[in-house]
């Protein structure tokens, strides 16, 4: 009897997990904010009580509901009313503009240099002088604006033949020069400081970030 139970509380939770779902939509993990995310583990832990709660199975089935309304009327409030996304979703920050990184606006979304720089890779920029503008959107992804004249383009449809280029290596680091990095590219602090004073810099600590690329042009971004 007690088995039968089970299967039966089994198959509510799967049913109204699936009800649930219906009622949320289909999205990518990718496009959920932070909010969404949890609160679909929540019903899934709370799903996966009710499966084996025999006792009482209304309890965990109406929290369930309970949530999965909570996130259906937040959804309806933020479409009905567009103002109070950013207060709900969060609104996009703008972390790099103009050659220029925010250093304010990073600390403000939580976003840390490394975690940029991957995702500028991710993105298909290895060299942060083709950006016009990253902004770092709500549900945790990076928007890439190109230059103009860095526009992705096939070469193959202009017959063009191009060069290799390589990854970037970053030589500075919130006002920390990484000498592993400089060593790996056959440079020294000798190199780096005439690189610095020929850019208008007296020291390390005055750059955000300082980036090397393939033929040992260094880039240097000023902290804001």
């Amino acid at each position: 009897m007690e088995m039968l139970m089970v299967v039966g509380t089994s198959m509510l939770s799967i049913i109204a997990l699936f009800l649930i779902s219906k009622v949320l939509g289909h999205k990518q993990i990718s496009q959920l904010d932070l909010f969404d995310y949890i609160n679909g583990i929540v019903i899934g832990s709370i799903a996966a009580e009710l499966a084996t709660e025999l006792e009482e199975p209304l309890r965990p089935l109406t929290a369930m509901f309970v949530y999965g309304t909570v996130t259906v009327l937040l959804s309806l409030i933020t479409r009905k009313f567009p103002k109070t996304r950013k207060y709900i979703n969060g609104s996009p920050t703008i972390i790099m503009n103009n050659g220029k990184i925010y250093r304010s606006n990073m600390k403000k979304a939580k976003l840390d240099l490394s975690e940029f720089m991957v995702m500028c890779r991710q993105a298909g920029y290895f060299n942060l002088n083709d950006i016009q503008t990253a902004i770092f959107e709500y549900n945790g992804k990076l928007t890439v604006l190109p230059v103009s004249d860095k526009r992705p383009v096939n070469p193959t449809d202009i017959d063009l033949k191009t060069k290799p280029e390589y990854m970037s290596t970053e030589v500075i680091m919130d006002g920390r020069v990484l000498g592993e990095n400089l060593k790996r590219r056959g440079l020294d602090m000798t190199w780096l400081k005439k690189q610095l004073e020929k850019q208008g810099f007296h020291n390390a600590k005055e750059v955000f970030l300082g980036v090397c690329d393939s033929s040992n042009n260094l880039s240097l971004f000023k902290a804001n």
